[in-house]
Formats: structure tokens, C-alpha cells, sequence
């Protein structure tokens, strides 16, 4: 396993000199950047600047049993900074080393072959970059009792193929890639730094951003220091800090929508009105089952990608909030006379969920304010678009189906409805957003009033709009963003 005492290139902003100067400054230490840095650390000097802390020795971080808690920790320092978009939906931000991977439900997969080839990227550069990163963060999962039943209802209904265990992103049913081991143990992107040379790499941690030229950051102490590029045409500042993170430092540093900047007096560098613009979320929907058996603790493993591009995905065995627990043991024991979630708040059954992939449904993100610290205000428009509610629309009703499969009857309750299970989630405070009476009978308007966040959110910075397809910003020399 993994620890900080490998990384002698790791340290505190606070530890960092007042002036220095990097080939590469890579801004944010996430999913993306981990890898992209230690790839330039073979031949260049790189600086990665993360405003969190380590993932390492930190249970709430490694640990599978912790993932729940990790996304309710709402203190100044947890890994995961919660956010709430103006459709009324909780959201979390990465705040840790690895980014995403370091919060996340773990699940890995690769991008389809129609994605990259849209993309442009070399395709045998593309399959060597996955053995490189599978190699250090992705697993073959154990199955056990309940995401079996989920994979064996899915073929029931008719999700077919079955393409067996597979990093390929193929439709049917499939049992995917995990970034957690066989004990339970989160392998995150931080890990790639494996792969850096440690003597022409630096990552500080827990530093504040301030400005995109140079760079100009703050520490957790309020010590402020300054990053330089060494003279040379090819150096550049890579802003690597997420959909969230990238969009909202070029607005602080200027490049963004001129009368918003103006807005809150921000010097304009270069009107770019379409930063922050191209706002989408993958949105989730869910049931809730009580199980009549013992479940494992699992997340994300088992995937069925129906014809209708439907993405059905199942968690199961995990901690929950003690105002949870009542409302899902209230709910389910006239039905059953026992209790859903016993004393430990642990789970006593799992979820089935849907997933939209590529929404075409879109918003856009501002400032709320200059401090780089807080949250910016963010809308997706969730179900804007026809056809993604009809996606979540055919989600559910397979989803119900594979409930009632005779797979998953050893796990289920005969004597509940199915009805219930969506009945059940239209109570419970899922987000922010109205409830509307009997929307667990109209599977539209369950869509519309339960969607959560699945954190797959994307945009902002798009490609030929922000970036060009090297990922430049256009209009800007030395610059790039990569998320």
C-alpha cells in the first residue's frame, strides 16, 4: 500500500520558497493532472499545485466503507467540498490529491472506440496510456451476492450481450473495472506519480489559488508565493482543476465573459463568453432494496448498457445517515416487521440506478464571488432535453423489471410492490428540488423530481470553443487546460 513517506516530492505549500521557476505548472492535482504530470516530469521540471491534502492514510479517502461519510463530511478540509447547483441537486468537488478517483465510487472503465476516435487521439497511443494506468489503479472485481443478482437480472431482461468482466466499454451487460483491491483499498490517480521522476517533480499541497499568470498562490497560512515558468517558447501553465476549478480560475483571471468579469470587477484580459458555458451533469435516479439476505459492501461493479443507451448500475452494504436510516426502516417494516438498517446504520440491501450518459442537456457556470476558495454558481438543466428524460424514462422501467427478475428474488422481499421502491425514494431528501403528489406513478416526473448527481459533470472549457484540439486556449500563448 501506498504512503506519503514515498512521495519525497510531496509537501506542504508552507514549505515552498517565495519565488521559483518550473518548464511546466500544472494548476489542481487531480484525475487528470497526476498522470499528465508524471509523464512530463520524464523530461522537463514540473510544479503540481493542489489545494487539498494527500489521499494517503486517510481512512476516510482508502477505505470502500467510507464513502458515504467522506461525501457528508462538510468540514473546511474534507476531500470532498460539497456544492448545490441551482436545479436544487447536492454535488461534491474533489479537494484531495487524485482528484475525482480519490472521492469517487471507483468504478473504471474505458472510453468507447466511436469517443476516441471523435476525439481524434491516436488510438495505439490510447491503448498503451490504459495499460500504463491500469497497471497501477484498476482491479477485477469479486462479485458477491447482490451486484451477481443485479448482473443476472440485467441478461434476464434482456440486456445482452453478457460480455463478462472487461475494461472495454461495450453495450450489454458487463462486469467492469475497480480502483479498489480485494481488501477494500481506493488505488487513486495519485498513484501514477509512481511513474514521476522525483527529482524534477514538486507537488505542494493545500495551497490557494490566486491568479493564472506566473503563478501567484497562497498557502494555508497565508503565506503567498510565486511559481515562474523558465524562459523558454515551449513552457506553459496547465490549468488542470476540473470542470468546476478550470472555468472559475480563468474568470478570476480574467479571461472569461468581459460584463460578467466586469460584474465583479475583474480585470478583463480577454472576453472568452464562452468559459463557463457547455455546463452538462451524467444525472442518476435510484431505488432503494431492502434485502431478505446478507449483502456485501459494494459499489459500483456490474453494468448493463440497454438499447436504449441506459446506463443500469448497483451499490450495495453501505453506511448511511442516522435521519436516513429512519426514514428507509419507517418505510419497509409493515411491510417486512424488521428493521432495514440495524443499529451500525449500515445498510441492509443496496440501490439500482440509471444513468444518462452525454446528456444533451446543458447550462452554464458563473462567479459568485472573487474568492477562489467558494463554490461558483452552476445550473445543468437537468431533463431539459426530451430525449434524456426519455433515456431515464426506459432506465427505471428496467430497473423495475430486474427487480421483479426471478434473479434477484433470493434478494427481495416477495411481499413488497414494486411500486414501492419508486414511492419510497420520492420521500426521501434526495436533493432540493418540489415534490410533486403521485410522481412515483409517472416515471417522468419521478426522473424530474429525484435526479441526483452521479459527479460526472463536464464543460465549461470546451474544445473548439475555450481550447482548440491540443486544448490551448485560444487567444492565450502558454497556456492549456487538460481535465
Amino acid at each position: 500500500m501506498y504512503t506519503d513517506r514515498y512521495y519525497t516530492f510531496m509537501k506542504d505549500a508552507t514549505s515552498a520558497p517565495a519565488v521559483e521557476r518550473y518548464d511546466y505548472i500544472i494548476i489542481g492535482g487531480g484525475t487528470a493532472s497526476c498522470p499528465l504530470a508524471a509523464t512530463l516530469s520524464q523530461n522537463a521540471t514540473v510544479l503540481v499545485l493542489e489545494r487539498g491534502g494527500s489521499p494517503y492514510d486517510n481512512p476516510s479517502v482508502t477505505n470502500i466503507t467510507s464513502f458515504l461519510s467522506t461525501l457528508l463530511d462538510l468540514t473546511p478540509t474534507s476531500p470532498a467540498q460539497l456544492f448545490i447547483s441551482e436545479d436544487g441537486v447536492y454535488n461534491h468537488r474533489p479537494r484531495v490529491l487524485g482528484g475525482g478517483s480519490s472521492i469517487n465510487a471507483g468504478f473504471y472503465t474505458r472510453a468507447s472506440a466511436e469517443y476516441v476516435e471523435k476525439a481524434g487521439w491516436d488510438k495505439t497511443l490510447v491503448e498503451e496510456s490504459y495499460e500504463w494506468v491500469e497497471k497501477k489503479v484498476a482491479f477485477k472485481p469479486v462479485l458477491g451476492p447482490w451486484q451477481s443478482a443485479v448482473r443476472d437480472g440485467l441478461l434476464e431482461e434482456g440486456v445482452s450481450p453478457n460480455n463478462g468482466f472487461t475494461f472495454e466499454h461495450l453495450h450489454g451487460t458487463k462486469v467492469g473495472g475497480t480502483i479498489f483491491d480485494k481488501h477494500g483499498h481506493r488505488h487513486t490517480a495519485a498513484n501514477l506519480l509512481q511513474y514521476a521522476d522525483p527529482k524534477k517533480i514538486v507537488v505542494y499541497l493545500r495551497m490557494s489559488r490566486r491568479e493564472a499568470y506566473g503563478v501567484i498562490y497562497k498557502d494555508w497560512n497565508g503565506g503567498v508565493h510565486r511559481a515562474l515558468l523558465i524562459d523558454n517558447s515551449k513552457n506553459e501553465i496547465i490549468v488542470s482543476a476540473g470542470a468546476l476549478g478550470s472555468p472559475q480560475l480563468l474568470m478570476l483571471s480574467g479571461i472569461g465573459p468581459a460584463n460578467h468579469l466586469k460584474d465583479h470587477r475583474i480585470p478583463v484580459v480577454m472576453d472568452q463568453p464562452m468559459v463557463g458555458q457547455g455546463m452538462s451533469d451524467n444525472s442518476m435516479n435510484l431505488v432503494f432494496i431492502p434485502s431478505a439476505n446478507p449483502v456485501e459492501v459494494s459499489l459500483v461493479q456490474t453494468v448493463g448498457i440497454t438499447s436504449s443507451n441506459s446506463f443500469i448500475e448497483a451499490a450495495s452494504g453501505l453506511s448511511i445517515s442516522l435521519s436516513w436510516a429512519k426514514i428507509l426502516t419507517k418505510y419497509f417494516q409493515p411491510f417486512i416487521n424488521q428493521k432495514v438498517v440495524p443499529d451500525n446504520l449500515t445498510i441492509n440491501g443496496g440501490v439500482i440506478l440509471q444513468k444518462i450518459d452525454g446528456p444533451l442537456s446543458t447550462g452554464h457556470l458563473q462567479l459568485k464571488n472573487t474568492n477562489p476558495a467558494d463554490n461558483p454558481s452552476v445550473t445543468f438543466n437537468y431533463y431539459k432535453e426530451e430525449q434524456d428524460l426519455n433515456k431515464c424514462v426506459e432506465g427505471m422501467k428496467t430497473i423495475k423489471k430486474v427487480i421483479m427478475s426471478k434473479a434477484f428474488s433470493k434478494l427481495r422481499y416477495g411481499q413488497i410492490p414494486v411500486q414501492v421502491y419508486t414511492s419510497l425514494i420520492s420521500v426521501v431528501p434526495l436533493n432540493l428540488r418540489p415534490r410533486h403528489i403521485g410522481d412515483s406513478f409517472s416515471l417522468e416526473q419521478f426522473c424530474k423530481d429525484t435526479v441526483m448527481t452521479i459527479w460526472h459533470y463536464h464543460g465549461g472549457c470546451q474544445v473548439g470553443k475555450v481550447v482548440d484540439n491540443e486544448y490551448k486556449v485560444l487567444g492565450v500563448d502558454a497556456l492549456r487546460v487538460v481535465d
